[in-house]
């Protein structure tokens, strides 16, 4: 199984989590994502993940071997900027 680029890993996050911004960068193995959410709303950093992770299913096991991620509500990502 090829490695995923990071533009198919952000369709695979975008397929099953509706994001407000979306971000990927990476090499095929290692990657870093930055993804904003309402869905993130009231939730912890480690439910935040384990959402992203839910959208990726088993493609994180099978094709990406690293994620790395920033996870924000759109309020977060606006006091950001």
């Amino acid at each position: 199984m090829a490695n995923p680029t990071p533009d198919e890993v952000q369709q695979y996050i975008a397929d099953g989590l509706p994001c407000t911004h979306l971000a990927v960068e990476g090499d095929g193995q290692h990657f870093f994502a930055t993804i904003v959410s309402a869905e993130f709303e009231g939730k912890t950093r480690i439910a935040r993940h384990q959402r992203v992770y839910q959208a990726l299913g088993d493609r994180m096991r099978a094709q990406i071997h690293a994620l790395s991620m920033k996870t924000l509500t759109p309020a977060e990502w606006a006091a950001q900027s």
